[in-house]
This record gives C-alpha cells, sequence and structure tokens, in this order.
C-alpha cells in the first residue's frame, strides 16, 4: 500500500474512558489525521435509527455504513452537510452503535473507509479495535482505561454540559453492559494490543494521558 509507511498512533479502549480527547489533542500537538472511528458507528447508528432500519437488517445497516457521507473538520463531525457532533453523543445512538458494532458486515463495510484516514504527516486512530484489527502494524499502540465509576462520572459531565438529561445510576449500568457486550463480541472483542503500552487514566488529568502518549511516541 502506498501509504503503509505513514505513522500511526492507536488510542484503544473503553466507552467513555477519555479516548477522544487524548487522540485529539495528541493529534494536535503531532499536526497529524485524526480518525474517531466509534464516530463512524454513531453515524451509522444515527442513520439507521432515522432511517427507522431494525437492528436485525443487518445487510441494511451495513449499505448504509458502505455509502455513509461522513466528514470530520477539527472537531466537528458531519453527515452529509448537517453537523451532527452532539446528536451523535446521545444515549440512545451510542447504545445502538455499541450493538451494531458487533454486526460482522457493518464492520467490513468500514474497514476500507478506516484504512483510507492513513495519510500523510501521521495519523492518531482511536476506538476499540484500531491496533489489533484495523492498523496492526502501528508505530504506537495504546490501550486506555480507567474504573467505570471515573468513566461513569466524566459522561455524567459531558452529557450535561451539552444539555442533555443524566442518571448516574443509568450510566453505571449502561457502561457495565457495554463493557460486557464490547469484550464478549464474537467480531474484533475490546482488548489491549499484545504490544499495547496500557494507560490508566481513573487518576489521571487530560494533559497527563496525552503528555505520557507524546513520550512513548517519542521514544519510538
Amino acid at each position: 500500500m502506498p501509504n503503509s509507511n505513514v505513522p500511526v498512533i492507536t488510542i484503544d479502549g473503553p466507552t467513555a474512558s477519555g479516548k477522544g480527547t487524548v487522540a485529539s489533542r495528541v493529534a494536535e500537538r503531532l499536526s497529524f489525521h485524526l480518525l474517531d472511528s466509534g464516530a463512524l458507528y454513531r453515524l451509522t447508528a444515527l442513520q439507521a435509527l432515522r432511517r427507522e432500519v431494525e437492528l436485525r437488517d443487518e445487510h441494511a445497516i451495513a449499505k448504509l455504513a458502505e455509502h455513509l457521507p461522513a466528514r470530520f473538520q477539527g472537531e466537528h463531525i458531519y453527515l452529509a452537510q448537517e453537523e451532527v457532533t452532539h446528536a451523535i453523543r446521545a444515549e440512545e445512538v451510542g447504545n445502538m452503535a455499541s450493538k451494531i458494532a458487533a454486526l460482522p458486515t457493518v464492520r467490513q463495510a468500514l474497514f476500507g473507509l478506516q484504512l483510507g484516514f492513513r495519510q500523510t504527516p501521521g495519523l492518531v486512530a482511536d476506538g476499540r479495535d484500531m491496533g489489533t484489527v484495523i492498523f496492526p502494524t502501528a508505530k504506537l499502540k495504546v490501550f486506555l482505561t480507567a474504573s467505570v465509576e471515573a468513566r461513569a462520572q466524566r459522561r455524567y459531565k459531558q452529557l450535561i454540559d451539552k444539555g442533555f438529561s443524566a442518571n448516574m445510576n443509568d450510566l453505571l449500568a449502561d457502561l457495565q453492559a457495554r463493557d460486557e457486550r464490547d469484550t464478549n463480541r464474537a467480531v474484533a472483542p475490546l482488548a489491549p494490543a499484545s504490544d499495547a503500552h496500557l494507560l490508566d487514566t481513573s487518576e489521571m488529568g487530560v494533559d497527563q494521558a496525552v503528555d505520557q502518549v507524546l513520550a512513548w511516541y517519542a521514544q519510538k
């Protein structure tokens, strides 16, 4: 592949671990491109919900994914010409995204789309299987996690700040259910790559996490 020498940093981890924020700041510091792979699944979920495509219709959802009019511009995410940065963060969309991420045909439909983000001068890719499936030869792989309580608190604050209603107990139960689903799915289960650096951010701020990833990258 012509872009196989372009450096890639993968940042994987469970829901609400902070990987998206860390990835975007690392990309900014290095002037690298950014791939929010979770957003692709959320965009597919949003399309499916809007078009009332049922979860059991796997091939119809895969078609939506294959022709996804996704566009990333800085921190803004677009579906065709509509900015949906906040819309895709709704819990209903997140729940649907986690379920369709377990569908093999949907994952295959998005596989090539994700590879296309690997462009000079480099790429920071965040998700759940970036280091294990999509970019297994990445220069640096990070698996970022935090306790479920810390992640629930972060998600609660994120939702409240964006104007969504939220309940802490519901968020805890939802995160535990997602962790179980993501970890035990048959296709690309959530797990650190064998050569990934593990980073627990339960007691760590974003700046500390970013500095640690950049330090690891500098060592490479």
